[in-house]
């Protein structure tokens, strides 16, 4: 079993995100931090509820990542596995046995026996609620009564002053409920926790006086020409990502004055993908037609210049929490709702199926358009 976030996240960059969150800072500041857009942080934050695991060591005598690694260099070479024990200075039988438990010497892969390794070391001592199913079964039915674990465990230990297994900690039961490889409170009860967050939060986890979306030199959307208001002159676009499950996404890019919209395929939502398709996709388009753009808060756009150096857009971004500033794409992303539901994946779309549904919107007579299409207004303006 592959540990989470790889390919990917180094383990030492997944040690620093986990330093950075005991330390308190917030999902945003770590993103910045690491390089990593904000949805991978939380995906390895979520893994373990939020609860900071503790730092991996490995047992003297067992066998290290880099040697590892020689072995599966020795077998590459076709070497024999005394010829390889005998330069780690091992016992023949220890690389016979690492060998075998990890698919033989021909899908020998060093990454995937030590991640093999270190799955097989974990031996979780069961949790307090697995062990005890009278104080698990009250815990949940007080949860579902909307009590609050703090509430749960100081009740017990009022009403159950001489009965030590009816005792539990307010933060046992959180920590049994947002790390879910417990498997011993459905994770259904997480609803009736009035936070509403889906992690354990640090008490030193607090966005209090942050800009979250610190986008280095951003002009706000209050600096636009008079003339991206008025939707008299055209080439002026307003962009945003359209979500789907298992962090997937694509682009979508309007023109504010024709409506016509364009759709750009994602394989993720960093700054350097997100940078380079959506550069290339206004590339497409004559240099008379890409005046403006303006953008949410989302730090997918962070590189904002190198668009402006790409494509020659002036990029604006709207004010926090703010969508009807850019109204057209607002409207525009729930007329695609009509192709990409909520909660459906956006995965295996390819460009050329993503213009064909913009080819559909693109053809639909508009009521704001006296009941032209964007084509149609489009197909004008490059006459």
């Amino acid at each position: 079993m592959a540990r989470m976030g790889r390919p990917g996240m180094s383990d030492a960059q997944r040690r620093e995100l986990w330093d950075r969150w005991k330390a308190g800072e917030s999902i945003s500041e770590i993103s910045r931090a690491l390089g990593w857009p904000p949805g991978s942080v939380f995906t390895i934050l979520k893994s373990n509820g939020g609860y900071v695991p503790p730092v991996r060591t490995r047992r003297p005598g067992f066998l290290t990542e880099g040697e590892r690694e020689l072995i599966s260099r020795g077998l590459a070479r076709g070497d024999s596995m005394r010829a390889i024990a005998r330069s780690l200075g091992r016992a023949a039988s220890t690389v016979s046995r690492e060998i075998g438990c990890n698919k033989g010497a021909e899908h020998y892969r060093a990454v995937d026996a030590e991640d093999r390794a270190w799955q097989r070391a974990r031996r979780p001592k069961p949790c307090l609620l697995a062990l005890n199913e009278p104080l698990r079964e009250v815990v949940a039915a007080r949860l579902a009564d909307d009590w609050s674990p703090e509430q749960i465990a100081g009740h017990l230990t009022k009403a159950h002053p001489d009965a030590p297994g009816m005792r539990i900690s307010h933060e046992t039961i959180y920590k049994s409920l947002f790390v879910q490889a417990r498997g011993v409170l459905a994770k259904s009860l997480q609803q009736h926790l009035r936070s509403g967050r889906p992690t354990r939060r640090n008490i030193h986890n607090t966005v209090t006086g942050q800009w979250r979306s610190q986008i280095k030199e951003a002009t706000p959307i209050h600096e636009r020409p008079a003339e991206v208001r008025d939707r008299l002159v055209p080439g002026h676009w307003e962009g945003d990502l359209v979500m789907g499950s298992g962090v997937t996404q694509i682009a979508t890019l309007v023109e504010r004055t024709t409506r016509f919209t364009l759709l750009v395929q994602l394989d993720g939502r960093d700054t350097a993908t997100v940078t380079a398709r959506v550069s290339a996709t206004m590339l497409t388009l004559p240099a008379h037609l890409r005046k403006t753009l303006t953008w949410d808060r989302g730090m997918e756009l962070a590189a904002h210049k190198d668009v402006t150096a790409a494509t020659g857009l002036a990029v604006y971004f709207a004010d926090p929490q703010s969508p009807w500033q850019r109204g057209t794409n607002e409207n525009t992303n729930r007329l695609l709702r009509q192709y990409f539901p909520k909660r459906t994946t956006m995965a295996g779309h390819t460009q050329q199926d993503l213009d064909r549904i913009a080819e559909r919107l693109n053809t639909r007579p508009r009521k704001t358009l006296d009941y032209d299409t964007p084509t149609d207004r489009l197909t004008a303006l490059l006459r």
